[in-house]
């Protein structure tokens, strides 16, 4: 078997630079995604460096990616606390729903698109990244805060209505029946409330199946299991990443706290190719035409993101910066809507440019906006004056 001297030169070249790009975004207290989205960018189809043998690897890096992410933060919680938080949450999530799926389906509309179109670009503005918010939570130090199980409910509910709105798209892109499109949301319905019961009831036996005292059975145990409740997801239109992250809910006390050790490593590997991945699936000469639209979009919906965690916050009673910063983690787009444009394929001229530009914006400015809005200053209502005048 011969080595794939190619394959390893790119790969090790990629590292080294994400590792550079890492230590750069470190210094200055910022989170890396960026840069290793720009890296992305001029290595990928159009770039100044392409690295064609590592595609292949990289593709299926960022899958595994965004599964690890997912496991990671769901080892932070509990399982029945964050039940209650999700049903606390349901009217967090039709606010999401109507606030971000409207600008899509307005702007399809206006670009002059047909059903489809504006039904995929309506689902393409409403899904906010769970592997970028996931990796900015733990680059801020934010698993902790008090809007964080807010932002969870929201993403996991997300990431459910894709469950509804998948296998629709799918048979609506390719000229399918009505019959298949029920077929498919009634199988993805089932396969998420069934994992949902398995886990909320039989989770604590997961525990005693992957708990073993040597660090890497543990691992190979963990990863087994995840990866395999992921593909079952998927399979089924459902998220891998919600698959995953049920897993994590289901590993507590000291399995999890194990679990964590040995998983870092290889979560931010992984995840760093994630991003990478997203960068690389853009050729920068189609962002050109459609920027000014792309732009539009981006600042329409940074907006109702941001409105969408405020109000999921403050149903929590989280204080105003707080929701603010609830608010700005939610606006990164990534893996949803860029598979949105596959299923769609090439039956919409203008949506994949648009969507790949409007994602790779997002993608740029979320982290960023993420990171300074615990910075910035709250304007608070005036204090109601004390007994002698003097404001309390």
């Amino acid at each position: 078997m011969g080595t794939p001297v190619a394959l390893l030169l790119e790969l090790g070249v990629i590292l080294a630079v994400l590792s550079v790009l890492g230590t750069v975004a470190r210094r200055f207290t910022l989170s890396p995604i960026p840069l290793y989205l720009l890296a992305g960018l001029a290595v990928g189809e159009g770039g100044i460096a392409p690295v064609p043998a590592a595609g292949e690897f990289v593709d299926t890096g960022a899958a595994i990616g965004v599964v690890l992410l997912l496991l990671a933060l769901g080892l932070e919680f509990s399982l029945p606390e964050f039940a209650v938080s999700v049903r606390r949450h349901v009217p967090s999530a039709l606010v999401d729903l109507c606030l971000n799926a409207a600008p899509g389906a307005v702007a399809g509309w206006l670009l002059g698109m047909d059903g489809v179109g504006i039904l995929a670009l309506a689902g393409a503005t409403y899904i906010s990244s769970s592997g970028i918010v996931a990796r900015l939570l733990e680059d801020l130090r934010r698993l902790g805060n008090r809007e964080t199980p807010a932002v969870l409910s929201v993403l996991v509910m997300e990431d459910c209505a894709m469950a509804l709105y998948l296998p629709v798209l799918a048979v609506l892109a390719s000229g399918g029946e009505w019959w298949q499109a029920v077929l498919g949301v009634l199988a993805a319905v089932g396969a998420v409330a069934a994992a949902f019961t398995v886990s909320y009831r039989w989770g604590h036996h997961v525990g005693r199946l992957v708990a073993h005292p040597d660090a890497e059975q543990l691992l190979l145990r963990v990863l087994g299991l995840t990866l395999i409740v992921a593909a079952l997801a998927e399979a089924v239109h459902a998220s891998a990443a919600v698959g995953a992250f049920l897993v994590g809910l289901t590993l507590t006390g000291s399995t999890a706290t194990r679990t964590r050790a040995v998983l870092s490593p290889l979560r931010d590997l992984f995840a760093a190719v994630f991003f990478l991945a997203i960068g690389l699936s853009v050729d920068p000469s189609d962002l050109l035409p459609v920027l000014p639209a792309a732009l539009a979009l981006a600042a329409v919906t940074v907006a109702t993101k941001v409105a969408t965690g405020r109000f999921a916050a403050a149903r929590d009673n989280v204080g105003r910066r707080g929701q603010l910063r609830a608010g700005t983690v939610l606006i990164a787009r990534g893996e949803f809507s860029l598979v949105i444009v596959g299923l769609v394929g090439t039956t919409q001229d203008t949506l994949g440019p648009l969507v790949t530009a409007y994602v790779f914006l997002l993608a740029l400015a979320g982290p960023l906006l993420t990171r300074f809005s615990g910075t910035l200053p709250v304007r608070r209502p005036p204090q109601p004056a004390g007994p002698e005048g003097v404001e309390g």
